[in-house]
């Protein structure tokens, strides 16, 4: 399928849902409104939310602080994620011993961290960005060690034989074995670096798309609500695709699915 065709098709989608969101809270079905606007608000008046709150301006400034806090948290996130990743990977004593631990802190829900980030760091943007890196360094951690652990044996047998130095073995046999792995959680992560910032907005700031959002909500503005989520979405997808695009950059060598057809 080509690249246009997906496209209009994923538009399509979008399409369909937003007209049958309209419909269904505007027109009613056997006299009665199947999504009652007070509590699922229309399309029209989010897109009307949204619109105000660009023409205004006030939405750069919310925006501005969430996009510094998920950019923060993603990259000193994953930055963590691989390094530590390679780190367990090439050394099996140092994983056994702090695999239980790993574990462990990987379980703590973030919800409850939250707090207590706020507590030690502020309410400033520190706090939301280290509840963002809690959520990407074991997304990007465990798809990096598990991706240097699969190097195929016979690739890394052969890459000695020809005398090749550890160096050249990290550079040219494990590197590019974990680069696959660690862009799918890259893909994953965008979202959760987003989520960390916004929900710790939520729980406690002054200002970001999560304190939009639950202000709207403090007020019973569902239009304010949606929209702040239809921001947020469009936010996260935009991020996505910029780790796409160096994706492309880096795995070049990489065989699209169609390379394998006949």
């Amino acid at each position: 399928m080509s690249r246009p065709t997906l496209l209009a098709l994923q538009i399509l989608v979008a399409v369909v849902c937003i007209v049958l969101w309209q419909v269904l809270s505007t027109v009613p079905v056997f006299g009665k409104i199947l999504l009652p606007p007070f509590f699922f608000s229309n399309p029209f008046d989010v897109f009307s939310q949204i619109v105000k709150w660009f023409s205004s301006g006030v939405i750069w400034k919310h925006l501005g602080i969430t996009l510094t806090e998920s950019i923060l948290a993603f990259v000193i996130g994953s930055a963590g994620g691989v390094l530590v990743g390679f780190w367990f990977a090439r050394q099996p004593l140092v994983a056994a011993v702090f695999d239980p631990y790993v574990k462990m802190v990987n379980a703590l829900p973030r919800v409850v961290l939250a707090p207590i980030f706020a507590l030690w760091l502020g309410l400033g943007i520190w706090s939301k960005v280290a509840l963002g890196v809690t959520l990407v360094f074991f997304i990007v951690f465990f798809n990096v060690y598990q991706g240097v652990k699969e190097v195929s044996r016979t690739v890394l047998d052969n890459g000695r034989m020809l005398g090749m130095s550890e160096r050249q073995l990290m550079r040219h046999v494990y590197w590019p074995s974990a680069l696959s792995w660690m862009f799918s959680s890259l893909h994953t992560s965008v979202g959760f670096a987003v989520v960390g910032a916004v929900v710790g907005e939520y729980l406690g700031s002054a200002a970001g798309l999560g304190y939009l959002i639950q202000q709207a909500e403090g007020v019973f503005d569902v239009a304010g609500v949606f929209a702040g989520m239809f921001v947020l979405s469009a936010f996260v997808i935009l991020i996505d695709y910029g780790v796409t695009l160096v994706e492309r950059r880096l795995l070049v060598w990489r065989p699209t699915a169609s390379d394998g057809r006949g």
